[in-house]
């Protein structure tokens, strides 16, 4: 018996050891090394089922012994009646065991490994390898210095110009709101490339959150994509639905607990909409979908521009300067534009604070022109982003070169863009890969000045990575590996991964212009640094960045 057993649980430390889930997954999409792999794979089936096979056999051999005995001997079997089930004990336990290494498999396939060695992290697919990509790094110093620390002094005049212009408007929709709605704006936050110092082209951009409550009794009540019962649809990951609530209420406004004609401020009709309803009006309510009390990201806009408008009204003859709206369906899009021909955008962005936390669902993302239903919200994490910058400026070498690295990026896709035609990468795409290479990689000084070309290769080979497997998961989103003091709410953290790459998954158009676009980036790198490289002539230094 003890023989038996010995063998059951060898075989069963064969099978685990023996599992795909163990083997190498380096250079695992090569299609020679796949080849190998599923030949190993079949012939460890097939010793398994001769080891199956022979276990069956000697099973069946001692279960015909047992019998035999039990029957020869059947008072002493009736002194010890637990020895004669201790084969099937055991024969439970190894089913067990195998069921535990099926499930792990399962479970473990679908789940994005963090924490992998670079070499494995990077493998070249592709027409053009990132990892071979020739870059001299005499070229990229010259590159940094000399174009890149300029527009770093440049943006920090133009954050501080457009701080005070937006310090002053917002003071002024305040008293625009206060006099009609009553709504409150809390103090704007700056989020992006100006705020983050890695703007690299033009035009110069601001992106400003702007946060909106509601007053009393109203309320925001947050139905979140990863919560349970979720009523957001599967393909809408990292949004919510919002609703307004009366306090007193419930999800009711206070339309109906006043008279007709009575002074009242509801946010889900329109001050003359109760009044309307009964001649057939079709107005729609202030900041609500019709007939319902989901906040609708349209209404919100339509509101947020007019009190936009109203405001600069009222402050216009202050400034000498043009202040006109950039884009028309977007809120707080706008362009100032100087006497001189200088131009600044800057995008006032209404969003929803989420509790007490530093998450918002804002209106729109300015560099998303995808269209998405009126009453769900996307989520921006944009705050914790740039505060996950900090954390590593502070725990990285003096002069560290990930911001330099992100530049060079966004530079490069902004320079192919003008070649070649726009595509569904951005800048946000590019910042996510760098933001998970610092995560990745632990060593501090691997981001010193002087690893700028190898960081560089590994952010477009994990780029190109990416892009072939159609899977970019926003960084703070399901991730376990984030710095304690960074603050992610527990709810983002322990969330499924959102895969900022999922449209490629649905439009195979698309994702192949976006392929060709990338492709044909890596191969114009080297040139387009060269060209937009500032060079001397006659003492002076010349440059064409800004064409």
């Amino acid at each position: 018996m003890s023989s038996a057993i010995a063998r059951v649980c060898l075989v069963v430390a064969a099978a685990i050891l023996n599992h795909p889930l163990f083997f190498s997954q380096e250079n695992a999409t090569l299609p020679e090394q796949e080849e190998e792999l599923l030949t190993r794979m079949r012939l460890h089936e097939e010793q398994m089922r001769t080891h199956e096979e022979r276990l069956v056999r000697e099973q069946s051999m001692l279960e015909e012994e047992e019998r035999s005995r039990l029957e020869s001997q059947p008072q002493q079997s009736e002194g010890s009646p637990d020895e004669a089930y201790v084969w099937y004990f055991w024969s439970a336990v190894s089913l067990v065991v195998f069921l535990a290494v099926e499930v792990s498999r399962v479970d473990l396939a679908n789940v994005e490994t963090w924490t992998i060695e670079d070499e494995e992290m990077y493998p070249g697919n592709g027409s053009i390898g990132a990892r071979t990509l020739a870059i001299d790094k005499g070229l990229l110093r010259q590159f940094c210095d000399r174009c890149l620390h300029t527009l770093s002094h440049e943006n920090w005049r133009v954050q501080e110009f457009v701080e005070g212009l937006a310090d002053n408007l917002l003071e002024s929709m305040r008293n625009v709101c206060n006099a009609e709605t009553r709504m409150e704006l809390g103090d704007f936050l700056g989020v992006g490339s100006m705020f983050e110092s890695w703007k690299a082209h033009k035009p110069l951009t601001c992106d400003l959150i702007v946060p909106f409550t509601l007053p009393a009794p109203y309320s925001f009540q947050y139905h979140l994509w990863c919560s349970p019962a979720s009523r957001v649809p599967p393909d809408l990951q990292g949004f919510a639905a919002i609703e307004v609530n009366n306090k007193n209420l419930g999800a009711g406004c206070v339309c109906e607990s006043v008279v007709v004609g009575e002074d009242v401020l509801c946010l889900l009709h329109s001050k003359t909409t109760r009044l309307e309803e009964a001649e057939g009006s079709e107005e729609d309510g202030l900041l609500c979908s019709r007939d319902t009390s989901s906040l609708s990201k349209d209404q919100v806009m339509r509101w947020f521009q007019f009190s936009v408008s109203k405001a600069w009204g009222r402050i216009a003859h202050k400034y000498d300067f043009e202040l006109a709206f950039h884009q028309l369906d977007t809120a707080g899009a706008l362009k100032v534009r100087f006497r001189s021909g200088k131009v600044i955008v800057l995008n006032l962005i209404p969003a929803v604070q989420l509790d007490d936390t530093e998450a918002y669902f804002v209106s729109h993302f300015p560099s998303d022109t995808s269209s998405t239903p009126d009453t769900y919200w996307p989520m921006s994490l944009a705050v914790y982003e740039r505060n996950l910058l900090k954390h590593f400026t502070r725990t990285l070498p003096q002069n560290p070169c990930h911001l330099h690295c992100l530049q060079i990026l966004t530079f490069l896709h902004k320079k192919q863009t003008g070649l070649t035609g726009e595509s569904a990468l951005t800048d946000y795409h590019l910042k996510t890969v760098v933001l998970h290479l610092l995560v990745l990689r632990r060593q501090p000084s691997s981001w010193g000045g002087g690893f700028l070309d190898q960081r560089l290769r590994d952010a477009l080979a994990f780029l190109q990575r990416s892009l072939t497997e159609k899977r970019l998961h926003h960084v703070l989103i399901g991730n376990r590996h984030l710095p304690g003091e960074l603050g992610v709410p527990e709810v983002f953290r322990t969330a499924e991964p959102v895969n900022l790459f999922r449209v490629f998954v649905l439009q195979r158009a698309l994702y192949v212009d976006t392929v060709r676009h990338l492709e044909e980036m890596l191969r114009n790198a080297p040139a387009l640094l060269q060209e937009y490289t500032p060079h001397l002539l006659n003492g002076v230094v010349r440059s064409s960045l800004d064409n």
